[in-house]
């Protein structure tokens, strides 16, 4: 390398959690892939056994934490900010998520102090607490609440799922760097598309929700209507693929169907195509309010790459992808 040209940028990307286990790990690992591909230096860092090991081929760097709550989260990032140490002087920037930010924020004090070349901080927001039913998810909103009035004074950018969700945590116009929604490898969700076998006028038309399993979602209410309209002579059958706490409620109903509604568990993402090519048509049942507005959600995206139909309530999450069904 001649001494006038510059090194690759070199971003840290701290993710608090596990990959592996991740429903939406495509979220990560496809930009980094990108990335990487356009010529960045991205050390991609999540929950794990110690050391390098390649997830969907993406390389990952996995630095362990303890399982007991609260205290992993400060143990993962006191080993974090080891890392941020040794690579400081060639970081261009780091980015990481809510979770990250109570840790990764006071950075900007060495860097001020030191007083030459650091590593600009930018914490991207992907979601809001869904779900407050018990005092630990009470907790996390708190938490995120003051995570993001840290972000809006302290972050040097920040980035969005969407606009709304931009604007329900009020990022400041001149923090906000950019608006990145969800999506998907559209090579990879090529398949289905010539492999499906759409049904027979006899049927049944397979109906699927993939994701996550959460009281408020419309998921029981959706097995009603597959009943009913089987009862009225119809033909469909459904299957949830996911994980979460309604599972338990969900798999009673479905015991009383006869097959015709299934709770299956969550599988690693690169089955994901081959379970789509199975089904019809995907479900996006999300009830009109503004946990869900300000969303992006992944699944409609794979849905559309999987060249399945798509039935969804009429919210802005998804109008404002699908328009008029164009």
């Amino acid at each position: 390398m001649s001494g006038d040209q510059r090194p690759l940028l070199h971003l840290l990307w701290v993710y608090p959690g596990s990959l592996t286990e991740a429903l939406d790990s495509a979220t990560w690992l496809e930009p980094t892939r990108e990335l990487r591909r356009m010529g960045w230096h991205v050390t991609l860092v999540a929950v794990g056994p110690a050391g390098s090991r390649v997830i969907q081929g993406v390389e990952v760097l996995f630095v362990p934490r303890p399982h007991i709550y609260l205290i992993r989260q400060l143990v993962y990032h006191a080993r974090i900010l080891r890392l941020v140490a040794s690579e400081w002087s060639g970081l261009d920037a780091i980015l990481f998520h809510q979770m990250s930010a109570l840790w990764l924020l006071p950075l900007r004090l060495p860097r001020r102090l030191a007083g030459r070349r650091s590593p600009l901080l930018l914490m991207d927001t992907r979601t809001v607490p869904m779900e407050l039913l018990t005092r630990k998810d009470r907790l996390r909103a708190w938490f995120y609440g003051v995570v993001h009035g840290l972000a809006n004074r302290g972050a040097d950018g920040q980035t969005a799922i969407t606009q709304r969700m931009a604007e329900a945590v009020r990022i400041p116009p001149e923090r906000l760097w950019g608006i990145w929604p969800s999506g998907v490898n559209l090579d990879k969700f090529a398949a289905p598309q010539m492999t499906r076998h759409w049904p027979s006028e006899a049927g049944p038309v397979r109906l699927v929700y993939l994701g996550a399993l959460y009281q408020g979602r419309n998921l029981l209410s959706l097995c009603q209507a597959v009943e009913k309209a089987n009862a009225a002579g119809m033909a469909f059958a459904l299957s949830f693929v996911g994980k979460g706490p309604e599972h338990m409620t969900l798999s009673r109903f479905a015991r009383e169907t006869a097959g015709r509604i299934r709770v299956l568990p969550a599988v690693p993402h690169d089955e994901v195509p081959r379970l789509l090519a199975q089904h019809h048509v995907g479900v996006l049942p999300f009830p009109d309010e503004a946990k869900f507005r300000v969303s992006s959600p992944v699944k409609l995206f794979e849905y559309m790459a999987a060249g399945l139909a798509i039935l969804a309530t009429e919210v802005v999450c998804h109008t404002d992808v699908v328009k008029e069904g164009k």
